[in-house]
């Protein structure tokens, strides 16, 4: 299945999503860069999710959940 989810790239890389995504594994991704610079709301937006995604993702029982990956060989 093929989903397409809008993000933000800044000048350095960082890849900021506008909206919480959680996949049940590893993903291929193929990224678009568009010819245009985001709205500022879309940007503030992306800031926005990103702590409260980084809230929930340090919970121990993420931890737990993700933590047989930890055994997966480097890609």
């Amino acid at each position: 299945m093929l989903k397409t989810i809008e993000a933000i790239i800044d000048e350095k890389g960082t890849l900021r999503f506008l909206e919480p995504i959680q996949l049940p594994k590893k993903r291929r991704v193929i990224i678009t860069i568009l010819n245009e610079e985001p709205t500022e709301e879309a940007f503030n937006l992306a800031l926005l999710s990103e702590a409260a995604l980084a809230t929930d993702w340090l919970r121990p029982e993420e931890d737990k959940a993700w933590s047989h990956l930890a055994q997966l060989p480097s890609l």
